[in-house]
């Protein structure tokens, strides 16, 4: 049987990444049945195994490879690093760290991944390093317009309307036509990645999600017409729910998934349940992307501390919701 092929890039040189990979790829009982193919650069690989003092056996990637058989082997990368610099943005991290997501997504175009995992990246380096996209998901819209960002653990899954954008620009999304374009694509990709039956909780925007209008007129002209009209066409949404209470009724349930209408608005909540062990899962495209849910922990890189056990969920999840049919 053919196993799934999984891209990990390594992420910021300059962050905990590398070392999270290392240490999830190291701890073998946990790895799922998968051929994974890291993305990066040697330099920055030998610099993370130097630091934890361990080494992985990896071999060089041959896309050609026999599918049958689980392997760990890298990519080399070229960058312009000749060496790694730790605990801060620097522009050359962030370009490298953007070279080995942009070689992994274009394997996965081709159809050689059925997943990427992504370790993480710094928004600043990036900048700092010319790129201009905000960062993972907002790289792979311009290839697939309807990828949205969610985020999974064992007791709360969350989707997002929006992710990294201002808050006002955010506020200006929650319309009827973004909505219902939202519950259909949601609704499919969770099908389509982990089939249900699920029951999908749309968060209200403003508190007491608007109290008949007296704190807010969203709920009524946009957000309540659109869960209407969907759950006319058969889909499971209901709601709005205030957005204080929602993700208390979801915790626990893993058939109900939160709708949350902005980026804050959904993860703190998430990351106050599940910061080590939750993933970020970005659905509506043809292959799956999944992340740690934390950043580059700047302070605490390169001392062998970070935990792995966010990247190996991220990992054991791309896995468990690749597509099967390659």
């Amino acid at each position: 049987m053919s196993l799934p092929r999984i891209g990990i890039t390594l992420g910021d040189p300059g962050g905990i990444g590398p070392e999270i990979v290392v240490k999830s790829l190291l701890d073998t009982s946990a790895l799922p049945p998968a051929q994974l193919v890291l993305f990066g650069d040697r330099t920055v690989l030998d610099e993370a195994e130097r630091t934890l003092g361990k080494y992985l056996n990896c071999l060089l990637y041959d896309e050609k490879e026999d599918r049958e058989k689980a392997r760990i082997s890298l990519k080399e990368v070229k960058t312009p690093l000749t060496s790694v610099k730790k605990g801060k943005a620097f522009g050359e991290n962030g370009l490298a760290a953007f070279l080995f997501f942009e070689e992994a997504v274009q394997a996965a175009r081709r159809g050689e991944l059925q997943s990427i995992v992504t370790a993480p990246i710094s928004k600043l380096s990036w900048e700092l390093g010319g790129i201009s996209w905000r960062g993972h998901t907002e790289y792979l819209e311009q290839f697939y317009p309807e990828a949205m960002m969610t985020f999974w653990s064992e007791r709360l899954t969350v989707a997002l309307l929006s992710h990294h954008v201002p808050l006002k620009e955010a506020l200006r999304k929650v319309e009827k036509k973004n909505l219902l374009r939202f519950f259909h694509t949601l609704r499919q990709s969770m099908d389509t990645a982990r089939p249900g039956p699920y029951e999908f909780l749309v968060a209200g925007l403003n508190p007491h999600a608007g109290e008949d209008g007296l704190l807010g007129k969203e709920e009524a002209e946009e957000i309540i017409p659109a869960i209407e009209e969907a759950k006319a066409s058969g889909l499971p949404f209901s709601g709005p729910y205030p957005p204080d209470v929602v993700f208390r009724t979801a915790l626990g349930h893993p058939e109900k998934i939160v709708v949350a209408l902005y980026h804050d608005q959904g993860l703190i909540a998430f990351k106050l349940e599940a910061f080590e062990t939750g993933v970020n899962v970005t659905l509506g495209m043809p292959f799956i992307r999944s992340s740690p849910d934390h950043g580059t922990a700047f302070d605490i890189a390169g001392k062998g501390r970070a935990s792995h056990r966010s990247m190996a969920e991220a990992i054991r999840l791309a896995a468990e919701l690749s597509p099967r049919s390659f």
